[in-house]
This record gives structure tokens, sequence and C-alpha cells, in this order.
């Protein structure tokens, strides 16, 4: 009898819920930001890119401040560098200055895709997974200490991913997530275009999510996935509506400008019209770079991008962008079994990291920029990670996966640590001491 009671308890008890790990996120994010920023200002000269932004940025210093300058590097949107501009002038013109923001949000990059991660799956491992893979994965700790757009873009894709995950998993705060989704991705869009495909992910995905729900009222119903309480109508508000809102508004410090600026572009062209000399620029044929590289050699990690390496402050130093040649390769496999279990489980978290890898990474298999470098993979590798780290913790429960599961996530630390001095500029013996960490001839 007592069996029986027991039994008909634990048939009827609420399922288990996993604990949030918010203070380990919390604790992981730290010691990131503690290993990106660790002397920052190193090097002290403009590594790579930076050359093309920081200009850009003091102009828009010079026009604030003064009331003349130039506009410079009309290709992209203004958003980034007026981030870069805003911690120039908070720190001064300097290397520490240049790269503070960058830092920050790179920190607030890794935040907020732990947390998108936990709320998509509820899986406590897979979350910290996530944070060391992500960590030790190069790609986030390079561009968190270089004064580019790339991660001011993808800060806001990840905070838009986090609150949009958080909005389908606490139904009760969906109102308000949406929204921030929706400014984050047009905040994304307004610091490089790179972040249009997966801006409309989002909306395309309730729509998929409510048109499956099988509801008469499709466009009115409040029932059903992705969000209940929030028709198809409010969603397109937040999830298409804002973000262009939020987009346009990153331009008005450029209406401002036009007093400035003769000839102004915004002011003569108008935003629209201005968005043709963007794209026009955005398609011209540049000259061709030394580390220029397309797709195929990104998923396979074999040509490397030097954002710098000479002598500088008193050392030799170099900072070379390639992904963590561990996890990078396992990655791959991560997102084919995310896209195998996601379609016979229905799993649609490993199904959106799928998508995300595809739309991230399809945009530069078709875009007609004929100059493209290894950090264009910058977004996708988060989805890369994402999916073995969702891999990883399959595996895990199996009666023999944790000991592989572990030494694959010892194994991206160890192979972070053994190329971070070339990847964080610290002192090096002599000038041909790159050749140590020269795996592959592409990464020269």
């Amino acid at each position: 009898m007592a069996e029986a009671h027991a039994s008909s308890l634990s048939d009827t008890a609420p399922p288990a819920h996993p604990r949030d790990p918010l203070a380990l996120c919390l604790a992981l994010t730290g010691l990131f930001a503690l290993l990106a920023g660790w002397r920052l200002a190193i090097p002290s000269v403009e590594v790579f890119d930076e050359v093309h932004y920081l200009p850009a940025a003091r102009e828009l210093l010079a026009l604030w401040s003064e009331g003349h300058g130039e506009y410079l590097n009309r290709e992209h949107p203004l958003l980034g560098k007026e981030l870069i501009a805003l911690g120039i002038a908070a720190l001064g013109d300097t290397p520490l200055g240049w790269r503070i923001m960058p830092l920050i949000f790179g920190t607030l990059a890794f935040f907020a895709s732990l947390r998108a991660m936990w709320h998509a799956s509820a899986d406590r491992f897979s979350t910290l997974a996530f944070g060391i893979l992500l960590a030790t994965g190069f790609h986030l700790l390079i561009q968190s200490r270089t004064a580019m757009l790339d991660i001011f873009m993808a800060a806001f894709l990840a905070v838009a991913a986090w609150q949009f995950a958080g909005a389908c998993a606490e139904p009760e705060k969906g109102r308000w997530r949406l929204a921030l989704t929706g400014i984050a991705l047009g905040l994304a869009m307004g610091a490089k275009w790179n972040a249009i495909p997966l801006a409309v992910l989002p909306g395309l995905a309730f729509l998929v999510a409510r048109a499956r729900a099988g509801r008469r009222r499709l466009f009115l119903s409040r029932r059903g996935a992705p969000v209940p309480g929030i028709t198809l109508v409010e969603a397109f508000v937040w999830l298409g509506i804002v973000p262009l809102i939020a987009y346009a508004a990153t331009f008005l410090p450029g209406y401002w400008l036009a007093e400035y600026l003769r000839p102004s572009p915004l002011a003569e062209q108008g935003l629209i019209g201005f968005h043709g000399e963007i794209l026009s620029l955005q398609q011209q044929v540049l000259t061709p770079h030394t580390y220029q590289s397309n797709w195929p050699q990104w998923v396979l990690n074999t040509r490397a991008v030097w954002y710098f390496y000479a002598p500088s402050d008193g050392s030799q130093r170099g900072v070379l962008l390639i992904g963590n040649p561990l996890t990078m390769l396992l990655g791959l496999a991560g997102v084919l079994w995310c896209l195998v279990s996601g379609v016979v489980r229905e799993n649609w978290t490993k199904l959106a990291v799928v998508i995300g890898y595809g739309a991230s990474l399809g945009l530069w298999v078709v875009a007609p920029k004929p100059v493209q470098f290894y950090y264009h993979y910058f977004v996708p590798h988060f989805f890369l990670l994402a999916g073995l780290a969702l891999a990883a913790s399959d595996l895990r429960r199996t009666g023999w996966g944790k000991w592989p599961v572990w030494a694959m996530l010892a194994g991206s630390a160890s192979v972070f640590a053994w190329f971070y001095p070339i990847i964080a500029a610290l002192p090096l013996k002599a000038s041909g001491s790159f050749v140590t960490w020269m795996w592959l001839d592409g990464w020269r």
C-alpha cells in the first residue's frame, strides 16, 4: 500500500526543473573579462582594421566637440564607430580608450550567450560547457581586445538571442523580452550589416511556431508556441517594426553632424538614399589582401589572419586570429549531431543552432563582397560552439561519454593556454618565435 501511494505521488509530482546556473555564469563571465582585459593596451599601436575604425571614431569626436571633421568609413553604419568614440572620449585617445568598449561588449556577448543557452536548453551542463568553449575558442577573446565593429554586432545579437529565448521560456515576461529582442536586433544591424540574416530569424521562428500550433485565428490568437499571450500581430511589431526603428535611430547623430559636414550624405540623400551609397561601397572591388580567405577555409580553420606581428612595447609580439584547432573541428560534428538529433526529436534548440550557423555562414557563401577574411566566421563560431556544447551534454548522459566530454573541455582549455601568447600579444623571445604555433602553412 505504501509503495502504491509513493508511486502515485511520483506520478503526479511536478517534473524536476534544473537549477539556474546564474552564479556560475557570472563567475565565468568575470574570469573571461579578466583574461580578455589583461594588458588590454598592448600592443600600444593600431592593429589590423583598427586603422580604419579609429580614424572614423576620431573624426566623429572632432565633429561633436569642434564642429569640423570628415565622415569616414561610410561603408558601415555609425553605431560601432560611435561606441569606439565613446571609449576614446572617456579614457582618451590611447590604446586603453580605443579598446575599452570592445572589452565591455565582448564581456556582454559572453554573458548573454550563456543566458541564451540556458533559457533555450534548460541544461546546466551545456550552458557551462558552452561558457568554457566560448572563452577558450580564441575568436571572442581576440575581438574583445580589438577596436573593430564585429564585437558590437555580436554582442547585440547575443542579447537578442538571450531575450528571445527568455521570452519563450518565461511567457509571463514575454512582452518586454520581445521588445528588448527587437531593440537589440536593430542595434546589431546598426553596428554592422552582417547581422541582417540573423535579425530576421526570430520573427520567422515566431511565425512558423504559431502556424504549426494550428490556431484558427492565426494572426490574433494568443495561444500556442512560442510565447503564449502574444499574438502574431504584436510579435510582428516587436520583431519586425521595432528593429527597424532602433536601426534608423542609430543614424540620428549623422543628421546632427550634417550641420558641420559639407556635403553631408545623410542630409543630401536621406536615410534611404544614403543606404544606396553604403551598398555600393560594400560591393566595391578591393585590392587583393595577403590574408583574404573564403568560407571553406574558415570552416576547416586552415587560413588565419595576422592582426599584428612586430616589435612593440619592448618585445616582439603577435596577435593571430585563428579558431581553437580542437573545437573548431569538433564543433562541426556537434552541429551535425544537432541537425540529426533536432530533426529526429523535434528539438528546436538544436535546430535553432543549426539554422543560426547556416544563416550566418551562408551570408558569406552568396555575398558579393570580393575580399573576405576569417573574422567573418566570428558570428558562426558562436553557433558552432553552442552545437558542440549541446552534443557534449547528450554524450555525457551515456554510460561511456563522461570522460570523453571532460577530456574535450580540458583539451580546449589546454590548446587555448598553449596559443595564448600568440593571440594576446604576450612577449615573444625573437622575431621568428611565431613558428612555434604554425601547425599549418595557411596560418603563416
